[in-house]
């Protein structure tokens, strides 16, 4: 409870109350009411072809879970998972919400109408959690008419990822994003099984997926990178096509 009091006070919420449960496991979790600005809202419709895929965090908590609870797993990999899952994406929500202003849906005269500007450069945006990497992916493209295409390679993965998916080290979890949504996937044939593998693993606490025209991709990329979110560029964003998700090496 104090762990999660600490996250509660970063996140700038107040805990005004709760009730317990008697159960043979433990149960714990929040219930956040807000405030949020309509005029900064990025929903994960309207990426465009030509934008470039940005992620803020690495992938392998699901894995690396695993091997902890199989009592397996290594004291490198342990903090590995455990800084990346008590980071919150508040800061990279920040920096991301502090450059798109044009971003708003405003009430005129009992009618919502829309408010663009021609320097709205960042199109869409989504958190990376239980349906892992492709399968919040899946949902970007769906919902935005296009297509993506990922670079294996570039990829960020927490220290021991890798490690767990080739010992067998598999969440349910992971099984199931793949059987559910890898028939909307196309690999070259150069990639590793165990890249292809940890693009499903199911995330707690994941970071963030972020679609941005190219040329304001780089300036958001070292904005992130100043303000401490290790961001990579992981991809593109093409005209609609089958698969919907296509992945190279490079």
């Amino acid at each position: 409870m104090v762990g999660g009091l600490s996250k509660m006070v970063e996140a700038g919420c107040t805990v005004i109350g709760g009730h317990s449960i008697r159960d043979e496991e433990t149960k714990f979790g929040y219930a956040v009411t807000g405030v949020i600005d309509p005029a900064k809202v990025i929903t994960n419709a309207g990426a465009k072809p030509g934008d470039r895929l940005l992620l803020t965090k690495g992938l392998g908590t699901g894995v690396i879970s695993t091997a902890i609870k199989k009592g397996v797993a290594k004291q490198a990999w342990i903090d590995s998972a455990v800084a990346s899952m008590t980071t919150l994406n508040k800061k990279a929500a920040e920096v991301v919400t502090d450059r798109v202003p044009h971003l708003s849906r405003f009430s005129k005269g009992g009618n919502n109408e829309e408010r663009t500007t021609d320097n709205a450069s960042l199109h869409a945006m989504t958190d990376i959690t239980g349906f892992g990497l492709i399968g919040h992916a899946r949902e970007l493209a769906l919902a935005s008419n296009v297509s993506l295409r990922f670079f294996a390679s570039r990829v960020p993965l927490l220290d021991g990822a890798l490690d767990c998916v080739r010992a067998g080290y598999i969440p349910g979890g992971l099984k199931a994003n793949r059987e559910f949504a890898e028939c909307l996937v196309s690999y070259d044939d150069d990639i590793p099984e165990e890249l292809r593998t940890i693009l499903f693993d199911p995330q707690t606490a994941g970071g963030l997926l972020i679609s941005v025209a190219q040329e304001d991709s780089i300036e958001l990329l070292r904005a992130l990178n100043a303000a401490g979110v290790p961001t990579v560029e992981i991809g593109e964003v093409l005209p609609e096509a089958k698969p919907a998700i296509a992945v190279s090496l490079h």
